[in-house]
């Protein structure tokens, strides 16, 4: 292995281990050298890949941009929002994607409460990919449906929604003394609630 290959290959060992400890410490109680030790890594060698804990996040969230991205380019990926299909097939798609990566978004969400700089970069990854779906509620108006609001306002009250709903029951603690919904109960819930949002409609 060259070093180049060596190098690839520990910075996706310290991505890896960073989710496990993050995974059962929460971002904000993870040390550095909890990352390293976890990824079987000298305390130093972190430093040749992430100048920080913040930058290492940074990468996690572009890999989850990244598997986004692919999953949106198969060829089962529905665009129309004027079919609940297409509004089934995203909340899907996002119901899953959190909760396989539930402690990456957990973390997420702590840094970007106690770090202002990443609050922006993590705005700014929300809105980019609430922009990739605006050609979706066109068809709503094309089909003579009105939206609840202007494009990117009706965007962002879908994900707040689905985010909010995915945090509430995918991440520990599950709410006390409520019962919680199955994965199909989930997104037929999302799903009949954003297509109402969206169109006035039920189906």
């Amino acid at each position: 292995m060259n070093r180049k290959e060596k190098a690839a290959e520990t910075e996706v060992a310290l991505k890896a281990a960073a989710r496990r400890v993050f995974a059962r410490k929460g971002y904000l109680n993870t040390k550095i050298t909890d990352i390293t030790a976890e990824a079987g890594r000298a305390a130093g060698s972190f430093y040749n890949h992430f100048a920080s804990k913040e930058e290492l996040l940074e990468a996690l969230l572009a890999d989850l941009g990244a598997e986004g991205d692919e999953n949106a380019a198969g060829e089962d990926h529905l665009s129309d929002f004027s079919d609940p299909a297409a509004v089934r097939w995203h909340v899907t798609q996002y119901w899953e994607f959190y909760k396989k990566h539930a402690a990456t978004m957990r973390a997420l969400n702590q840094a970007a409460m106690v770090n202002d700089d990443f609050a922006r970069t993590l705005a700014g990854f929300g809105a980019s990919q609430a922009a990739d779906i605006a050609g979706h509620l066109d068809r709503v108006t094309a089909a003579g449906m009105r939206l609840p609001a202007s494009t990117d306002l009706s965007i962002v009250m879908m994900y707040q929604l689905v985010d909010n709903f995915a945090q509430m029951w995918l991440l520990d603690p599950e709410p006390a003394h409520w019962t919680p919904p199955t994965d199909e109960e989930a997104v037929e819930a999302l799903t009949r609630f954003v297509y109402r949002g969206f169109t006035g409609r039920d189906y």
